[in-house]
């Protein structure tokens, strides 16, 4: 098998042995498009927030019991190179190809942690969505990571399953109940396909929380009142009925997801694995089809919920470190007592779990970096990218724009000042114009009221143009709307960052700072739409 000796190479004296203590299983519940939003976290809030509205108890169960990360970000605020970072522990740019979506291709040469647990002697599984490192059979780094997803996947579209039973004779409880079923069915044909004492790692990747959902899904299925988010939604969000109601919608499939959480957990207690299992719950990227958002690297796009909860380790503890799902890669690999691997960007989060301090634990863990490159192939003329890349510190975010001259959201196909499409296109087709915004409610909202004094900022804050730089002050602007890269007081500051963050990105070898043409801004990154579609 191609690379099997580099593979032995990576795993030889890696393995602990079972003399040494019993290796834990892994859960990781790995949710679409969820933000930083858990009712948890409204306790460490000083003001208003959507976390006093959401009701996430299972989530809160985690960590409750373990660590509440309070800034934890992902690589990038798309879900394919999140997930491709995440997988391999390296920044999104050191993926080859998986550094995009659409198009994108795994790169065999590089290991993931599934895999290379299941050589390690882990039972490996998945439910729902994760990504194709791997496959096919006979792939480098251990094969396949198999599908337990037999028992049913209609979870995945929680909100339009449980609106059928509208239109039938089936009540909504009932098909709640089905739904949550599924999610346990799943995980028990998971655990009944191991071998006995065979530790886990099995990865629950539900795409509940993505869009679509259905309009109004959040008071009629979950009883949560938009007006109860009057005055609570982050100051990048129009604070209008239509926005209110579509955030009480996202918040719903959040308490969707918490209650398969609490499926699974239920499981891991009857059967007695709860307390030999890390668990670890997180998202890809912040809210779909909301200002700032997905595809954005504000921190309402790129910050995440992350819990942790490990056997033996002290719970109720909150972590104020700056990490990264990179760093889920050397952890899993840690936890499971395999060696590290040499060529990744992530750090294990072990010291953290294991230690009994809250706060500032790790005194070195100030920044994170984050970026994209493309996400939808159409949304800019040539299918190029818009290439940005973040610094963010405890007290600062430094934003550089590569290529101020593209629309950061894609361009506004059809919209002009006194036409656009119909507000149903603007909701239900992506691809309708921005295509790197989520059709929405609210995205049909921004373009309505695009002309109007209320609507004009944020339309412009979504959609316009963006400079080359950007910088926030987050003691004063915590919500991240006012730029003040072009401010005098901030001109040493800026200078600062803007020089760490290309010296990050150089010493990682980002193609984007490199001499020359970038291979983002060429094929096959920049294929047309017609080659990615044949494709896929």
């Amino acid at each position: 098998m191609r690379f099997l000796s580099l593979l032995a190479g990576l795993l030889c004296s890696g393995v602990a042995s079972a003399a040494d203590a019993p290796r834990p299983n892994i859960l990781f519940c790995f949710a679409d498009d969820w933000g930083r939003y858990a009712s948890i976290f409204a306790k460490y809030e000083d003001g208003p927030s959507p976390n006093q509205i959401v009701k996430t108890p299972n989530i809160d169960r985690v960590a409750q019991n373990g660590v509440l990360f309070r800034r934890a970000f992902v690589n990038a605020p798309s879900c394919t190179p999140c997930r491709s970072s995440l997988l391999s522990g390296r920044y999104f740019f050191r993926t080859g190809q998986g550094a995009i979506l659409q198009g994108a291709v795994w790169d065999a040469k590089i290991p993931s942690y599934p895999l290379i647990l299941k050589e390690a002697g882990y039972h490996i599984g998945k439910t729902a969505k994760v990504w194709s490192p791997g496959t096919p059979a006979d792939a480098p780094y251990g094969g396949q990571m198999y599908a337990f997803q037999k028992a049913g996947m209609r979870f995945n579209n929680f909100s339009e399953e449980v609106n059928k039973a509208k239109k039938g004779d089936t009540t909504i409880e009932k098909v709640k109940e089905e739904l949550l079923a599924e999610v346990r069915g799943n995980f028990a044909d998971f655990l009944a396909a191991r071998k006995d004492g065979q530790p886990f790692c099995y990865w629950f990747g539900p795409t509940t929380v993505h869009r679509t959902w259905i309009k109004g899904s959040g008071k009629a299925q979950w009883g949560i009142d938009p007006d109860s988010l009057k005055g609570k939604l982050p100051k990048n969000l129009p604070d209008v009925p239509e926005v209110r109601e579509d955030f009480a919608d996202y918040l719903g499939e959040i308490q969707a997801y918490d209650a398969y959480v609490g499926e699974l957990l239920k499981k891991l207690e009857e059967t007695k694995q709860l307390d030999n299992t890390l668990i670890v719950i997180s998202g890809d990227h912040g809210a779909p089809g909301f200002p700032g958002g997905k595809c954005n690297l504000y921190d309402f796009g790129v910050g995440v919920t992350l819990v942790a909860s490990m056997p033996g380790q002290k719970g109720g503890r909150v972590v104020d470190d700056l990490v990264s799902l990179i760093d889920l890669t050397p952890t899993f690999l840690e936890a499971a007592g395999v060696k590290p691997l040499a060529d990744i960007n992530g750090r294990s989060l072990m010291p953290i779990l294991k230690s009994d301090k809250s706060g500032q634990v790790d005194p070195s863990r100030t920044w994170v970096i984050s970026g994209r490159e493309r996400h939808v192939g159409a949304a800019r003329e040539g299918n190029l990218p818009y290439p940005m890349r973040a610094l963010r510190t405890p007290d600062f975010l430094y934003i550089r724009n590569f290529k101020p001259d593209r629309t950061p959201m894609g361009d506004g196909h059809g919209i002009t000042a006194d036409k656009a499409p119909n507000a149903g296109e603007l909701a239900n087709d992506t691809r309708v114009a921005f295509a790197d915004m989520d059709a929405s409610p609210t995205k049909a909202w921004l373009v309505a009221n695009r002309n109007n004094p209320i609507g004009k900022w944020f339309y412009d804050y979504s959609f316009a143009k963006r400079p080359g730089e950007e910088l926030y002050d987050l003691k004063k602007d915590p919500d991240q709307i006012k730029n003040v890269a072009g401010e005098a007081d901030y001109a040493a500051k800026r200078t600062e960052l803007g020089a760490e963050l290309l010296k990050i990105l150089k010493d990682a070898g980002d193609p984007r700072v490199a001499e020359g043409e970038c291979i983002y801004d060429k094929p096959p990154f920049s294929e047309p739409e017609k080659i990615i579609k044949k494709k896929n």
